[in-house]
């Protein structure tokens, strides 16, 4: 018999504290003597099998980050044993901690919708636990994964779980937290908050000694320094994040070096240099099914090869990143995953109207003792007096009672109508998706396939991609009503985000054009539009821009938001070539701008000269 199995014999006899502080003694000389037959995990599920199913688990959910990456599809198998024996013992903790591993396999394994489904239930679990931190750490997590699905609602949870962490402060929880904060700043082009908590986690990961961390830490600086055009910078912190890893022999993290150090390349235009990094972490990523790597890779591998002219490689690339990526099914992703809130938020609701059911009924309980205890105590000579109180005091008690219910009714009516036009909402955004998305995704597919595929005249070339371009401006239309379709009303503040986002993208795409868009400070930023007023409001401004653009020749687009007198105005302006209204035919963009401004209950204003150029203003 093998020293192993004696040893393993030899624990089930001992007490089990002691088998505890053994067992991890034994585990550690266990895995190294297995190194060179089998990985890490091979070894540990072999080692445990002899112990009960709570030390199992207990051995799973505790296995390090780095050992999880070495090998995703083993791990799963060890997960989905956690947690059926954390069920099977009823143990909520354990169940929790197993799910938070699995959480980590579909994220690896791109399972985007099952990882926000099982966030939700972790989240579940830790609050019936009441444990803020765990809340706290979960809630980062789902803000982590949704980031690129719905930023601002990424942004919201990330605030609520820095919020319940800095609370019930857990410097080892909190600092990845910091980072991934740093991200969503970067996300949203604010660098300096995004340096802020980049700087803070590295300095929470150095204290810790955060060897898995730290170089995590150093890419995202390089990433900020990279944007700031400071590749010195950049190009030093990506050295030092290499280092680390190699010396670890982390591979998923030699990989997203890699990648890095692409991307920096990329934004030099050094495309050779960001091809060598960028297939370094494609073929490093693609031998460990690293997925979320592997397509970020493919993507900017077409793109560099297709910066360096070589279509043949651009094109491989570009059919692989398709395979990868899922950006047709974006949409219903989304409104996947607004599903699973909308019935995580009714579910806390319902839980909420019960509690306050049970409060009704336990004082009603009280108030029946205490005039039980009054009539027991009263005289005969006012037996009629406490009798009349009595009904008086009853009658007003049903009242309330009748009241409360009615409350308590009008609210689960109003809950379940507004799940009933959000599952409108979905179903209408779903068939939008389906019959005009998908076909206009397949459009600019197929036109992009056809110009790397074949060798196309000029003339013919110029045609098919005004046609592409056309079918892209269709699509984010398409997506811009299905964003105010999956709402039921739009704030100031996501009225100001997708105005602001317009202006950034129009400033890349005419980059001899400044941009200006300001919001005065008195403006009330708490007002909420209908769905209906919104994207009229977004759209006339978008017009207006469009019109600037494309016929104005300005230097200088501004955009102005003021509020007077319970009266909202919104001026758009350039100095470019103005128009005389007496002169010139009002084409479909401006009637409709007008018609838009009246649907609104609003007044449209145009100002415009040849030489002062043009100014449109909104007032409602």
């Amino acid at each position: 018999m093998s020293f192993f199995k004696i040893s393993i014999l030899l624990l089930l006899l001992i007490k089990p504290m002691i088998r505890k502080l053994v067992l991890s003694i034994l585990l550690l000389y266990s895995f190294q003597a297995f190194s060179q037959k089998g990985s890490y995990l091979d070894s540990l599920s072999q080692e445990i099998s002899k112990l009960s199913k709570k030390e199992q688990v207990e051995q799973i959910v505790s296995i390090p980050y780095d050992k999880v990456v070495s090998n995703i599809r083993f791990l799963d198998s060890l997960t989905e044993k956690a947690i059926a024996y954390s069920k099977e013992i009823k143990d909520t903790l354990l169940l929790a901690k197993s799910l938070e591993k699995k959480r980590l396999v579909l994220h690896f394994t791109s399972r985007t919708e099952e990882t926000i489904a099982l966030s939700l239930e972790i989240i579940k679990l830790y609050e019936t636990l009441n444990l803020p931190v765990k809340v706290g750490d979960s809630y980062a997590n789902l803000a982590w994964k949704i980031k690129y699905l719905d930023l601002d609602k990424s942004m919201r949870y990330m605030t609520k779980a820095i919020a319940l962490l800095e609370s019930n402060f857990d410097a080892q929880i909190i600092n990845p937290v910091y980072d991934n904060y740093g991200v969503l700043h970067a996300l949203k082009h604010q660098l300096d908050s995004a340096l802020y908590y980049h700087n803070k986690s590295l300095k929470l990961k150095k204290t810790l000694n955060d060897s898995v961390g730290i170089p995590f830490g150093y890419c995202h600086l390089a990433e900020i320094y990279a944007k700031q055009s400071e590749y010195n910078k950049a190009e030093a912190y990506l050295d030092s994040a290499m280092v680390i890893r190699e010396k670890r022999k982390d591979i998923y993290g030699i990989s997203d070096t890699h990648l890095y150090i692409g991307d920096l390349y990329f934004k030099k235009k050094d495309y050779n240099k960001a091809v060598n990094s960028y297939e370094k972490g494609f073929n490093l990523s693609k031998g460990n099914s690293y997925y979320p790597l592997k397509k970020y890779a493919s993507e900017y591998l077409y793109k560099s090869y297709e910066a360096k002219n070589d279509y043949k490689n651009a094109l491989h690339y570009h059919l692989v990143y398709t395979k990868l990526k899922d950006s047709v099914l974006n949409t219903e992703t989304n409104n996947r995953i607004h599903e699973l809130e909308i019935r995580f938020q009714t579910e806390k609701k319902e839980k909420e109207i019960l509690s306050q059911r049970a409060d009704l009924a336990e004082k009603e309980l009280d108030l029946s003792k205490k005039n039980t205890y009054i009539l027991g105590l009263g005289a005969l000579a006012v037996v009629l007096g406490l009798l009349g109180y009595l009904f008086y005091n009853q009658q007003r008690l049903k009242n309330r009672q009748l009241q409360k219910e009615n409350e308590l009714k009008d609210a689960l009516i109003k809950i379940e109508t507004q799940n009933k036009l959000q599952e409108q909402r979905l179903r209408i955004s779903r068939d939008l998706h389906d019959n005009i998305g998908a076909q206009l995704t397949f459009i600019i597919s197929s036109i992009d396939n056809l110009k790397y595929g074949f060798k196309i005249p000029y003339k013919l070339g110029d045609k098919l991609k005004s046609i592409s371009e056309f079918t892209t401006t269709t699509i984010h239309e398409l997506r811009d009503t299905i964003w105010a379709m999956n709402k039921d009303e739009i704030t100031f503040e996501d009225l100001e985000i997708r105005i602001s986002n317009f202006i950034d993208k129009a400033n890349l795409a005419a980059q001899n054009i400044k941009f200006n868009f300001k919001v005065e400070n008195k403006v009330d930023k708490q007002i909420t539009f209908s769905s209906i007023k919104g994207i009229n409001i977004y759209r006339i401004i978008q017009e207006a821009i469009n019109n600037s653009l494309k016929y104005a020749n300005a230097s200088v687009i501004e955009v102005l938001i003021t509020e007077a007198k319970e009266q909202m105005k919104i001026s758009i302006s350039d100095d470019g070539n103005g128009f005389n209204e007496a002169d010139v035919d009002l084409g479909n963009g401006l009637n409709n701008m007008k018609k838009r401004a009246e649907e609104i209950h609003g007044e449209l204003t145009i100002n415009s000269n040849t030489t002062d150029g043009t100014i449109i203003i909104l007032e409602f």
